[in-house]
């Protein structure tokens, strides 16, 4: 029985890149011995168990044989007489396939440590084809590792343009499209998750909403990049920049999915892309399962973002209907992140990116100068009902016409 450090701590640890789980691999051992040993199974399709003390995963040495389409058609096979190589060679790419004994030295049969000094992502053999999830993975891994140069190697493109093509992506369930995207959005360069399924035409089959943005031209005197996927990709980095919050990014991809429903004849102007856009957001997130919080500022970012962008010129009515309809007095940290991501969709254009933006800090103002109004005051002179909301929207509308002198 021997046990070895796998995966990505081993990877992140050549690499010299924070990690902070440990998995591993068992040799040698049944399932008995594991739980002789204290172990706690926890795995239903495969032997995996819990350490006694740390709680770190351990699995038995296994092997796969694809039984059927999709990522779940796989019969696995654990037993004493598996190998470290063997258990190796299952695993998606190179630089995850190398393993660490006890005696800090490592096994690398399928030169991942050469791919980690070269930045490859290669595939380790002809099975990666059997699993659509690893076409998600290797983007997610472009989403962690692109800010060091990594690239995906010609070879493994090739292969994942060939998956897409025999339709194991359409294989994939909602859930777990959305697990990898999720990770993926947290990660340092969440746009190369977006760029390396769209190399391999899987974009076109996960998120066709986003996928036809690229070639739409926007004007050019408010955008010079012109075309829209790009536009999308720029606010995504520009989000990245402003938040870590996973939720503010995805409202930042999915802000302008509105203009993709543009009729060509209208372009490059797009007319109505807000409210269009909203609609496919919750399309989206309920095809996807992406969790209501995620989908609620989503929906209202693209609904809204060009309020934000035209905050100075608003009425103050307009800004206090806008501030009511982003139900911004009940959800102030919801409407933060709403700036956080017009903020990123205002700076992620050529020459805009470090640009002073006012629009942040004038809603931020707005909110602040209208959210107290003193209610207990306004019921003592009388006011009740309607009367009394009517009175509260007065007192907030002076208030931000008021303000509005300051930043005129």
């Amino acid at each position: 029985m021997k046990t070895y450090l796998v995966g990505g701590a081993v990877r992140d640890e050549i690499l010299g890149y924070p990690f902070k789980e440990k998995d591993w691999v068992v040799v040698g051992a049944t399932v008995d011995d594991m739980l002789a040993a204290g172990y706690q199974q926890v795995g239903k399709d495969f032997p995996v168990f819990l350490h006694p003390e740390t709680k770190e995963e351990y699995a038995l040495a296994r092997t796969e044989r694809k039984t059927a389409a999709g990522y779940k058609g796989f019969e696995v096979h654990a037993s004493p007489d598996v190998t470290l190589e063997e258990d190796l060679i299952r695993r998606d790419l190179s630089i995850n396939a190398i393993a660490k004994d006890e005696n800090g030295d490592y096994i690398d049969p399928y030169h991942g440590i050469d791919d980690i000094k070269n930045k490859i992502l290669r595939h380790v053999s002809a099975a990666f084809a059997e699993d659509p999830v690893r076409i998600l993975r290797i983007a997610r891994f472009m989403a962690r590792y692109a800010h060091l140069g990594f690239s995906i190697a010609d070879e493994t493109l090739a292969l994942m343009k060939t998956m897409v093509a025999a339709g194991e992506v359409d294989a994939l369930v909602p859930e777990r499209v959305w697990q990898e995207m999720q990770k993926a959005l947290s990660e340092k360069t969440p746009g190369a998750f977006i760029t390396a399924l769209r190399d391999c035409g899987a974009l076109q089959k996960i998120l066709p909403e986003v996928d036809c943005l690229f070639g739409v031209p926007q004007p050019p005197e408010h955008h010079p990049e012109i075309d829209t996927g790009i536009h999308t990709l720029m606010v995504l980095e520009q989000a990245s920049k402003l938040s870590s919050d996973v939720d503010v990014r995805f409202a930042a991809l999915v802000h302008d999915l509105g203009k993709g429903t543009t009729p060509k004849e209208e372009w490059p102007r797009h007319i109505g892309h807000e409210a269009r856009g909203a609609d496919i957001v919750k399309k989206v997130c309920q095809r996807l399962r992406i969790p209501n919080e995620y989908r609620d500022l989503a929906e209202r970012t693209a609904r809204f973002h060009l309020h934000y962008h035209r905050a100075l010129e608003l009425k103050a009515a307009t800004v206090v209907k806008t501030l009511e309809q982003l139900d911004a007095y009940r959800k102030p940290q919801r409407f933060e992140k709403f700036l956080l991501a017009s903020e990123a969709d205002a700076r992620g254009r050529p020459g805009f990116e470090d640009k002073e933006f006012l629009q942040g800090d004038f809603f931020r103002q707005a909110y602040t100068a209208t959210k107290n109004v003193n209610i207990a005051e306004l019921r003592e002179q009388g006011f009740e009902n309607m009367a009394l909301a009517n009175k509260i929207k007065e007192v907030r509308i002076a208030a931000v016409a008021e303000l509005k002198k300051k930043f005129s």
